[in-house]
């Protein structure tokens, strides 16, 4: 029995994971007003209580920022989202790079404290990231937290071409120029990498610009991209959708435990030169204060570099599919609780999106739905490691990880369930909640539902 929960005059969204409260009693959201939830304009971090129906308003930003994205620690109170630039200038709008991770405690609205520190202006400080972070989860023990992350001092790179999306495209140092002599130095370009936060803080970088600021957490960059991939090979341009292994890691295919890792969607180029996505890991070391290669703070023209001992592995290998990589709607890699599987999304011989899932460890991924529709939405595991639970023809469906037996819980409705980033499994089990489309004052608006699982 599925039942709304919200109906007030304005727009709710749900982020696509860890939505409910430890407790299972409430369910935290932003108020976007747009129904596709597009536009980064709420003011407000709100929770609605699963049994009474109240409504507490957890954040109200001011100054003209905005506020969104939020998502519950699965251990307490604590609650992370995004906070948009307060007073905006002309030259410092809200966008991916001028963005940051703040944490409150619901037991405590309205006082915020900075997740991720700030410096934009060299020298750099190790433990401060320079632009903006987006989506942030904790890690299954409520002490990390992981967040995809683009970067302001390249960005506004004088050898970097902003495009109207905010990629970049590069003024400077083709691979074809490498080595060449036409080009003096290699300028990286503004891509999407994968981040954490690390309880490792405070970080307090110098105020030597106006938006440097400091931060609870020691965050680093944790993944690794390169302007233009090699054809064939495990080098992407971009890390995105990243989700934590496991409540506590998984266990390796040499028998140790992996305490920390990261699954997450990149981008690679196929051998005849087509871009595709497909899924890869990161094992963090249980220090990321420690650098590798590279600075972890980055340069003027360098990207931060992942901390020592960190590993990125690439696991799945779909250019030879009749439908190559990760496809589907919009998701997020997602591990059971045991950290033995991650599920994706992928299409079948047939060309419909199903769920599959593949070991942390590598192998062929496994298909586990085998319905004649395709999925609409992303999806969240059942605490058990048994169910997976998505939007798919228009209902709430779950699937049977072991049997691929799909169960529709809300009868098909005639109009399509709104936001299909969010369909959330309660901490229990008991409960999914979703995000439907109802008509209000000036048009459809969203509201958030729940049905019992």
């Amino acid at each position: 029995m599925e039942r709304q929960l919200t109906c007030t005059a304005h727009g709710h969204i749900l982020t696509n994971a860890n939505v409910w409260s430890p407790c299972g009693k409430w369910i935290v959201y932003d108020v976007r007003r747009d129904p596709a939830g597009s536009k980064f304009d709420g003011t407000r971090i709100e929770r609605v209580h699963v049994e009474t129906g109240e409504v507490q308003v957890l954040y109200e930003s001011r100054r003209g920022a905005c506020c969104g994205v939020a998502s519950y620690s699965p251990v307490d109170d604590r609650v992370a989202f995004i906070l948009g630039p307060e007073d905006p200038t002309p030259d410092w709008q809200y966008c991916a790079w001028h963005r940051r991770g703040v944490i409150l405690h619901a037991e405590r609205p309205g006082v915020v404290s900075n997740l991720d520190a700030r410096n934009v202006a060299a020298p750099f400080t190790p433990g401060a990231l320079r632009g903006g972070s987006h989506v942030h989860l904790f890690s299954g023990d409520g002490q990390w937290v992981s967040f995809t992350y683009e970067d302001h001092v390249l960005a506004a790179n004088p050898a970097t071409l902003k495009s109207a999306e905010g990629t970049g495209q590069s003024l400077v140092t083709p691979r074809s120029a490498e080595g060449s002599g036409l080009c003096a130095e290699v300028h990286d370009l503004n891509q999407r990498n994968v981040a954490v936060a690390a309880p490792f803080g405070p970080v307090r970088p110098a105020k030597s610009h106006p938006r440097n600021h400091d931060g609870e957490f020691f965050s680093v960059v944790v993944t690794r991209t390169v302007n233009e991939p090699t054809p064939g090979s495990d080098e992407i341009s971009r890390a995105y959708e990243d989700a934590w292994i496991g409540a506590n890691g998984y266990r390796r295919s040499d028998g140790r435990w992996q305490t920390r890792a990261l699954a997450f969607l990149g981008d690679v180029v196929d051998e005849r030169g087509k871009p595709l996505t497909e899924l890869f890991v990161v094992d963090l070391p249980d220090d990321v204060t420690k650098a590798g290669d590279g600075l972890l703070q980055g340069t003027p023209t360098r990207r931060p570099a992942p901390p020592a001992r960190t590993v990125q592995r690439r696991l799945t290998f779909t250019a030879n599919r009749k439908y190559p990589g990760v496809q589907g709607p919009r998701h997020w890699p997602r591990s059971s609780t045991d950290g033995s599987q991650i599920a994706l999304l992928m299409r079948d011989d047939a060309g419909v999106v199903q769920l599959w899932t593949i070991s942390p460890n590598g192998g062929q991924p496994r298909q586990i739905s085998a319905d004649p529709w395709g999925l609409a939405s992303a999806f969240t595991w059942d605490p058990l490691g048994e169910r997976m639970a998505y939007i798919a023809d228009n209902s709430v469906m779950t699937v049977d990880v072991e049997s691929g037996k799909t169960t529709r819980l809300t009868p098909r409705s005639p109009e399509s369930l709104a936001r299909p980033e969010a369909c959330v499994f309660s901490p229990s089990g008991q409960y999914v909640a979703y995000v439907r489309q109802m008509p209000g004052p000036g048009g459809l608006q969203n509201q958030i539902f729940v049905v019992d699982a």
